[in-house]
C-alpha cells in the first residue's frame, strides 16, 4: 500500500497528548479514527476543552472525560471503535465518574443505538457541534444524556486555533472546507459531515501565521474535496449562484487561495489533500507550477477505471476526462508525484470493467495508492439503490491484482530517484532506527538517511543511493 496510509493507520486511536495547561485539573483522554480531517477536528475539540479546564492524559484510567472521534467510511473503522467503547465501559466500572462520548461521523449516524438501547456512552456529538460541548458537558454532569448532532450550514471552525495533538512540530493541517457536496454513492461524508462551505481565508492564512510562528515548516490544505474551495462571504456552495454580483466578482477559488499562501508564506512548504478530478481545474497546476514552495505532488482519486463503474459511483467524469487530466499534470509539472485512491468489487463491477482499471492503472503509474474492496455503509445511496452483488472471494482477488500492480509502479518511481540528490524535510527519527532521519521530498515519497549534525525541520539534499517500493534511501550531500 502507499507509504502515507500506513502512517495514518499507525495514528488510528493514539491517544492525543498536548501542551498541559497550569491550572486545569480535568483531564481528557481522546482517540481518532479515520482521515486526516478527524484528527484536524479532535485539535479543534482538544482547543475547545482546554478552556474549560482540561488537559489531554495519555492514561485511559485517570480521565475524567473520554472521548472518541469515529469514522463510518469503512467497516473496519467502526468495528473498532465499538471495542473501544467496550474498554472504556470496562475502566468506567473502576471509576464510575468518568464520562464517555462519541464525536464525529459515527455519532451521527449511530446516536439513538449508542445512547438508548446499548447506554454505552453519555455524549454524542457531531462533527459541526464541536463547540456546544461546554454546554452537553454541563448537561450531563445534571445526569442527562448529551446528543447535539445538527449539521451546520456556516460552522467552519475558523476562529479557533487547534491545538497541534501529538505533532511532529513540523508539519500541520490546516483545515479549508468541510462537508461534500459531491454525493459519490459510495460515499456517507455528504451525510455526516453535512453540506459543502468554505472557510475564510484571512482566518486560513492567520492560521498558517501561527504556526510559521511556532517554526513548523510544512502544512497540509486539508478538505473532503479542496478543489470545490469557494469563498465569496460566507454560506453554501451551493449557493454561491445565488450571491450578489460584487460577491461572485471578489469570490477567491482553490488556485488563487493556493497562490495566497504560497506568496504570503515563501518559506513553508505547502501540499493539500483531497482532491477531486471531477473539480480540479488546471489553474491549481499552473499555481504549483509557479510556486517553488508547493510541493510536486497531486493525491487523485479516480476508485475505478472504468466509465460504466464511475457513472454507477457518480462520479462526474469519464475514465478518458481523467486520463486527460493526468496528461496535463505530466505536461505542466513533469516531475509531478500522484497517488490514487482505487475501490475494487463495487455493485455489478463486471470483470472487463475490472480489467479497465487494471489498464488505467498501467496507463497512470501512479506512485502509490490506497486500495480497498468496497464494502457497503449504511445510508449511502448505494445501499438503497444498489446490490453489494460481488462476491468476497472476487474482491479479494481484485483487490490483489491491483496492489501487485500498484507495488511495481511505486518500484518503479522510486528506482527513478536513485543516483539523483532530492530535497527532503526531516520529519522525525526513522521508525526502524534512531541513527537515521526520516523524511519525504517534493513527490511525497519516503527518505531516510543516516543522521548527522542536522535537526528536525531542516530542508536538506540527500543523494538517494538506493529504494524499497516505499522507501527512497540515501545520504546527506
Amino acid at each position: 500500500m502507499g507509504n502515507e496510509k500506513i502512517i495514518v493507520e499507525k495514528n488510528q486511536g493514539q491517544p492525543l497528548l498536548t501542551e498541559q495547561i497550569e491550572g486545569n485539573s480535568k483531564k481528557l483522554y481522546i482517540e481518532s479514527y479515520g482521515c486526516s480531517m478527524n484528527l484536524n477536528d479532535s485539535e479543534i475539540v482538544a482547543s475547545i476543552l482546554s478552556k474549560q479546564g482540561y488537559n489531554t492524559t495519555h492514561l485511559l484510567e485517570e480521565a475524567d472525560l473520554v472521548l472518541v472521534n469515529t469514522c463510518s467510511i469503512r467497516e473496519k473503522a467502526e468495528q473498532t471503535v465499538r471495542k473501544r467503547l467496550q474498554k472504556y465501559n470496562a475502566v468506567k466500572k473502576i471509576n464510575p465518574a468518568m464520562k464517555v462520548g462519541v464525536l464525529g461521523c459515527m455519532a451521527e449516524r449511530l446516536k439513538a443505538k449508542f445512547l438508548e438501547e446499548e447506554k454505552i456512552v453519555d455524549l454524542v456529538v457531531g462533527p459541526d457541534a464541536y463547540r456546544d460541548l461546554p454546554n452537553l458537558l454541563e448537561e450531563i454532569n445534571a445526569g442527562r444524556d448529551a446528543v447535539n448532532v445538527i449539521l451546520s450550514k456556516e460552522e467552519t471552525y475558523g476562529d479557533v486555533s487547534p491545538v497541534r495533538l501529538n505533532s511532529n512540530g513540523v508539519s500541520a493541517f490546516v483545515s479549508i472546507t468541510r462537508g461534500c457536496d459531491n454525493m459519490c454513492t459510495f460515499c456517507v461524508v455528504p451525510f455526516t459531515r453535512g453540506r459543502e462551505r468554505s472557510r475564510e481565508p484571512k482566518s486560513i492564512l492567520e492560521e498558517i501565521k501561527e504556526l510559521s510562528e511556532k517554526n513548523y515548516k510544512e502544512i497540509t490544505l486539508l478538505g473532503q474535496n479542496v478543489d470545490s474551495y469557494l469563498w465569496y462571504g460566507g454560506g453554501l456552495k451551493k449557493n454561491f449562484k445565488n450571491a450578489s454580483d460584487i460577491a461572485q466578482a471578489t469570490a477567491v477559488d482553490f488556485s488563487q487561495l493556493l497562490d495566497m499562501v504560497a506568496k504570503a508564506f515563501p518559506k513553508m512548504r505547502i501540499r493539500f489533500s483531497t482532491s477531486n478530478p471531477q473539480d480540479m481545474n488546471l489553474n491549481v497546476i499552473y499555481t504549483m507550477a509557479k510556486h517553488e514552495n508547493i510541493c510536486n505532488y497531486v493525491h487523485l482519486p479516480v476508485q475505478s477505471g472504468s466509465t460504466s463503474v464511475l457513472k454507477r459511483m457518480n462520479r462526474q467524469h469519464t475514465r478518458e476526462e481523467y486520463m486527460e487530466l493526468i496528461d496535463n499534470i505530466r505536461k505542466i509539472i513533469p516531475d509531478c508525484g500522484l497517488s490514487q485512491d482505487m475501490m475494487t468489487g463495487f455493485c455489478g463491477e463486471t470483470e472487463e470493467e475490472h480489467q479497465e482499471t487494471l489498464s488505467l492503472l498501467e496507463y497512470v503509474k501512479y506512485d502509490f495508492g490506497f486500495m480497498f474492496a468496497y464494502s457497503e455503509r449504511p445510508g449511502t445511496l448505494a445501499e438503497k439503490k444498489m446490490e453489494d452483488d460481488i462476491p468476497f472471494e472476487v474482491k479479494k482477488r481484485r483487490l490483489a491484482e491491483i496492489i501487485l500492480l500498484q507495488q511495481k509502479h511505486s518500484l518503479f518511481h522510486t528506482e527513478q530517484f536513485v543516483g539523483k540528490t532530492v530535497e527532503v524535510l526531516i520529519e522525525g527519527a526513522s521508525k526502524k532506527s534512531d541513527t537515521h532521519w526520516k523524511g519525504r521530498n517534493s513527490q511525497n515519497a519516503v527518505v531516510v538517511f543516516p543522521k548527522g549534525d542536522e535537526k528536525l525541520g531542516d530542508l536538506v539534499n540527500v543523494y538517494i543511493e538506493d529504494c524499497t517500493s516505499a522507501t527512497l534511501i540515501g545520504k546527506r550531500i
